[in-house]
């Protein structure tokens, strides 16, 4: 019955998406100055957040003599993946003139039993959370979930030769105000995920690079307010945000520890203090992901 409900959501799906013309996918989703994983749609109140992979199914028309593996390697996906998503697919025949739906990146549909939370959900497909929960829009949890795959997405190792994220974001140490993770909203007091540490800090304080590189990023965005974003080598990425103003343009090389900007309250910060939010990332086929600020900043952090 569940697989039934589950392969009646996947065919409202495919008849959902309007058919387009068979061509290679474009990965320019967003505006190049923009971090890739910059909403597109209005962005939960509480944080911004990559657009959910469900909104993002394209739909493919079979021509004849296409194969699932010939589908597969046009749109960068795996064979499993479109075996999971179009249940006309597990047989392995692919029929000219069918409707085939893509996700946006590896991973399956599933149905949530009843009671579940993305904690649950997480461990029981062995995926990280944080990815589970920007997967699906960082949205409250539904009867149906995006199952990102774990195996193109694992977490980032961290090299303790590469120094390219390594200094902290404030002139001095700052106490830690709200951890990075599953976090309780101090003001909704709903679970969230947090992806990234605010350190408390009193309007006006210069904020600095945590690393050299160069500013993807500089300038309004959402629920960041003022956005500084600087991306570094080996694939990392530091935002600093809620800036009250901005001293950087897209496009810069910047040094570590060079004035980015001063603390603000721009945006909509979680918490009313005024504090740094500050993020790391790393480069991976689901966007830049968040990881620990604390990896890089343990010695720094109050």
């Amino acid at each position: 019955m569940a697989c039934q409900r589950l392969f009646s959501v996947v065919s409202a799906l495919i008849w959902s998406l309007a058919p387009v013309a068979i061509a290679a996918p474009d990965p320019a989703t967003t505006p190049k100055n923009l971090p890739t994983d910059t909403p597109l749609e209005t962005p939960d109140p509480a944080r911004d957040c990559p657009p959910p992979a469900m909104s993002r199914l394209r739909s493919h028309m079979a021509l004849q003599g296409e194969t699932v593996e010939s589908i597969a390697r046009q749109y960068n996906v795996t064979p499993a993946t479109l075996r999971a998503m179009n249940p006309s697919l597990r047989s392995g025949r692919v029929s000219p003139g069918s409707r085939i739906v893509i996700p946006p990146y590896d991973g399956r549909l599933v149905e949530v039993p009843a009671g579940w939370t993305w904690q649950k959900m997480a461990e029981a497909y062995n995926v990280r959370a944080d990815l589970l929960f920007e997967a699906n829009g960082c949205r409250p949890i539904g009867q149906v979930a995006f199952v990102p795959s774990v195996n193109w997405a694992p977490p980032a190792p961290v090299d303790l030769e590469d120094t390219s994220v390594q200094g902290f974001p404030l002139q001095a140490p700052a106490p830690e105000i709200l951890r990075y993770g599953w976090q309780t909203h101090p003001v909704t007091r709903q679970v969230f995920f947090h992806s990234g540490i605010d350190f408390l800090a009193v309007e006006g304080t210069e904020v600095v690079a945590a690393g050299g590189g160069t500013v993807a990023f500089a300038g309004v965005q959402g629920v960041y307010g003022n956005l500084v974003v600087v991306n570094h080598q080996a694939g990392k990425q530091t935002r600093y945000a809620h800036l009250k103003d901005i001293a950087v343009k897209t496009g810069q090389k910047v040094r570590s520890g060079e004035r980015l900007g001063t603390v603000g309250t721009t945006g909509k910060p979680d918490v009313p203090q005024s504090h740094l939010h500050f993020e790391v990332r790393y480069n991976t086929g689901l966007g830049w992901v968040a990881e620990d600020p604390k990896t890089y900043l343990q010695a720094n952090v109050k």
